[in-house]
């Protein structure tokens, strides 16, 4: 994410995000796009999370941390992915479309945060700013920085990060595990697309 997306920019990704929804639960690929009609800042390499939800709960949450792909189409992947492939849900289904809601968040590339020992770690983290990626020899979690939405403390971020990467909750205190963070652009649609009522 090199420079911060416009309202019109944005707009055009939740649009992109929700074609290929629709298609996904249909089993069918996203509707094909013109890329050259896209501003640079769509063109050009990027990464994000989609994460979808349904009367306020998760309905599936994908994404990566790296860019491989250009911004328009890692959001494509990632909105069927969501729909389709996050192991905690089943499938969304096309009956379901119409009451998801879609959030994009474009990720800054992750970064190594230093820090001495354990007692530091905690203050080295930004609520509500900072996504954190945990380390393990090849395995990783992170979590976005919305998640600090749902905790109390650094230490309780920190505590969950653990369990989602199958350590013990306080395994961070234990070892000088690898950390980075990044920063994220959210935006989402205002609410879900209702279906036309009877004429």
């Amino acid at each position: 994410m090199s420079a911060p997306l416009s309202a019109a920019e944005q707009e055009t990704l939740l649009h992109l995000a929700r074609a290929a929804l629709v298609a996904a639960a249909a089993q069918a690929n996203p509707p094909p796009v013109a890329a050259a009609s896209l501003t640079p800042a769509l063109q050009a390499r990027g990464t994000s999370f989609v994460t979808l939800t349904e009367a306020g709960r998760l309905r599936g949450c994908i994404g990566g941390l790296h860019a491989e792909r250009a911004l328009y189409a890692d959001v494509q992947l990632h909105a069927a992915q969501a729909a389709l492939n996050d192991p905690r849900f089943l499938p969304v289904t096309p009956a379901e479309v119409s009451s998801i809601a879609i959030e994009i968040s474009v990720l800054t590339e992750p970064q190594p945060l230093a820090y001495a020992d354990s007692a530091e770690l905690p203050g080295k983290l930004r609520p509500h700013v900072d996504g954190v990626v945990l380390h393990q020899g090849q395995r990783r979690a992170t979590f976005l920085p919305q998640v600090w939405e749902r905790v109390e403390s650094a230490e309780q971020f920190l505590d969950l990060l653990c369990d989602k990467l199958g350590l013990r909750p306080q395994a961070w205190r234990r070892a000088h595990l690898p950390v980075e963070t990044y920063q994220v652009l959210s935006f989402a649609e205002a609410q879900p697309p209702q279906p036309p009522g009877p004429a």
